[in-house]
């Protein structure tokens, strides 16, 4: 019920966020400089920071908290078992090799 509620305010502040209402017009001025519409998206803002919030405490997934009990960081566990990919149990660990061998960057070309 929790997630349902939450998807609900983010199609909600989905909606919101095409302030139609705002486009043409920089008045009224809200503390006597700042144009209407952009103090329409500074309160959007908020409200948005708000509900990620709401959605990191009450529907953070269960499994991604479970993988920081693992000694290997480059060991993820699968959400549907609880336990670690074929490939990283016949493999080693990610860690110990360098970034060129894992793709992240230009191998030594030496």
């Amino acid at each position: 019920m929790t997630k349902l509620l939450l998807a609900l305010l983010v199609v909600v502040l989905y909606v919101l966020h095409q302030d139609i209402w705002f486009w043409r017009n920089a008045r009224p001025l809200v503390f006597g400089f700042l144009p209407i519409g952009l103090f329409y998206h500074a309160i959007y803002t908020i409200a948005v920071s708000g509900l990620m919030w709401l959605m990191v405490r009450y529907a953070w997934p269960a499994y991604l908290e479970r993988e920081t009990e693992v000694h290997d960081p480059a060991v993820i566990l699968l959400p549907e078992t609880g336990e670690a990919p074929a490939s990283a149990a016949t493999g080693g660990s990610a860690t110990s090799r360098s970034s060129g061998e894992r793709g992240l960057g230009p191998a030594s070309t030496k």
